[in-house]
Order: C-alpha cells, then sequence, then structure tokens
C-alpha cells in the first residue's frame, strides 16, 4: 500500500473517496494525528499530516517513530513524504519541486532509531531514498505536466527557527541544495522499518542567503505554501496510478530486506522489551 505524509500546508487530500479516519496505537508513542485511509481512483492509500491537522506540532515535537511504525501496521509499503522547503539555489525557485535522493541531518534532539536497549541495528543509509520510488515521482511529475528537478540533497536543520545567513552560506557551499526541519529521522526510521521512502521537496522561498530574501517570513513561505499545495494534490493522483503500474510490473527494491544483516545483537542477547515493541516495524526478522 502507498502512503503519504503531507507536510506543512498539507493536511488533507480532497480526492480521496470512502473515507476513514483511524487511531492506530504504537509502542513508540502517540502519532501526529489519525491516519485517514481511503481510495484514490480504485487504490488504497494512506495519508497523515506530519504536524497534525490543525498544525500543532514544531518540527521537534513530531514523534517520527510513532508515525513510521503507525504507517507500517497499516501495510503501508511504499512512503512519499510531501514537505515544503528552502531553496539554497538560485535555479531552484520558489514554486519548484524536487526529488530527494540525499539528506545531510543536522538534527539533534530526535529519536533516531527502532533498535536501542539490548537491540541494536545498522542499517545503509548510502542512498536514503528509494530509487524506484523516485522514478515513479518523476514519471508523474511528467504525466501531470510538473516541473521537478532531480538529484536534490536536502539539509534538514532542527527548527523551529529559520537558519543563519553564515548557515545558510555554509550549507551551500556543502552542496545542499534546499533546506527543511522534518525529514530526518523520518527517512532513516523508514529505512529501518523496511518501507520504500521518497520526498518530494516544494520550495517556498529562497531562505536568508539571496539578496532579495535577507529574511524568510511565515508571510511569505504561506503565500507560496498555498500555490504549492494545489501542485502537490495534482500530482499525487499520478502518483498512486505509476505505483500502481509498478506493482503490476513486479518491480521490488532493497530496501524491503535491509534488516536481514543488520542487526548485531546476538539472538540469545536480545532483550526481550526491545522486541515486543519493534515487532511491527522488523518482525520479519525478529520473529525468524
Amino acid at each position: 500500500m502507498l502512503g503519504f505524509i503531507g507536510g506543512s500546508g498539507l493536511y488533507q487530500i480532497d480526492e480521496i473517496s470512502n473515507v476513514e479516519f483511524v487511531t492506530i496505537s504504537s509502542s513508540f508513542g502517540k502519532p501526529s494525528d489519525d491516519i485517514l485511509l481511503g481510495e484514490l481512483d480504485g487504490n488504497k492509500i494512506a495519508f497523515l499530516p506530519r504536524h497534525g491537522r490543525k498544525h500543532t506540532l514544531n518540527p521537534s515535537e513530531i514523534n517520527y517513530r510513532a508515525n513510521i511504525d503507525a504507517m507500517k501496521q497499516l501495510g503501508v509499503t511504499e512512503l512519499v513524504s510531501l514537505s515544503a522547503v528552502g531553496s539554497l539555489e538560485e535555479s531552484v525557485s520558489p514554486g519548484t519541486f524536487v526529488i530527494v535522493d540525499q539528506f545531510v541531518d543536522k538534527t539533534y534532539l530526535r529519536k533516531k532509531t527502532f533498535f536501542e536497549k539490548g537491540l541494536v541495528a545498522h542499517v545503509s543509509l548510502a542512498d536514503p531514498t528509494c530509487k524506484n520510488m523516485n522514478c515513479i515521482i518523476k514519471d508523474a511529475a511528467k504525466e501531470s505536466s510538473i516541473e521537478i528537478h532531480e538529484n536534490g540533497v536536502y539539509v534538514v536543520i532542527e527548527g523551529p527557527q529559520f537558519s543563519s545567513k553564515i548557515e545558510s552560506e555554509i550549507y551551500r557551499k556543502w552542496g545542499c541544495n534546499v533546506i527543511g526541519m522534518t525529514n530526518m529521522p523520518e527517512a532513516k526510521l523508514a529505512r529501518e522499518a523496511e518501507i520504500c521512502y521518497s520526498t518530494i521537496a516544494m520550495v517556498t522561498d529562497y531562505d536568508c542567503w539571496h539578496p532579495s530574501h535577507d529574511s524568510v517570513t511565515v508571510d511569505m513561505i504561506l503565500q507560496q505554501m498555498t500555490k504549492n499545495v494545489v501542485k502537490a494534490k495534482k500530482i499525487i493522483p499520478y502518483i498512486v496510478g505509476q505505483h500502481r503500474r509498478s506493482i503490476i510490473n513486479g518491480k521490488n527494491c532493497s530496501c524491503k530486506d535491509v534488516l536481514d544483516a543488520a542487526i548485531v545483537t546476538p539472538k540469545d542477547d536480545w532483550n526481550s522489551a526491545s522486541i515486543a515493541r519493534c515487532l511491527n516495524v522488523a518482525g520479519r526478522v525478529l520473529n525468524k
């Protein structure tokens, strides 16, 4: 099943039919909100507003582990994040969409793994987003006539404050294209849960490095965000259609079996409480 996590400005998908809101209990705490289940063009999907439907959670308050655990419980196998970001590159102008290939994680207040307290695992994040899903998004953008940039590098800051000018310039020198506050540790946790994860970064502003945008304001972001949400709602049905055709064609990827060689704690020493907490996200390997 295909799932979507909506960022700032994207709190619902109006085109979904047979809508049902479900409350999921997670051993990692409370997800951001109830999850919307429904159908789009006959395909079952799940949708979760990352900040809550009334935007009550700041980026550091989001329970990323509970969100991913809840999606996994519902049977989500592929997950698309739609996130508002700032641009760090002149050619990536406000209103542009970007497919993210790489992340730089500058967050420090968040729980970043399911595996702890007597159950240790190390998964590869060399390619933190799913190449197959990125191709699906690329094809959907072409089909829906939405311009989209590929090979984006997204630096994730803690927030909720925007970056300083010197920070913005440093990230530009690192080769980052966009800046935001939410996709880490989300991408890391999706990988641990063996969910294919991709990000559509929706540019709202130029961040503070740009000479004509020396300070980022909420008003500036909200104006562009409204336009971006219209485009996001346009591309989503095409992503659903491309996803369905891809699944029918039998495409698969290594995201689905990353845990096979990831757990380093000897099985005889696994902590029983940690096993119980991780059964939803890692039951495939823990139940062997």
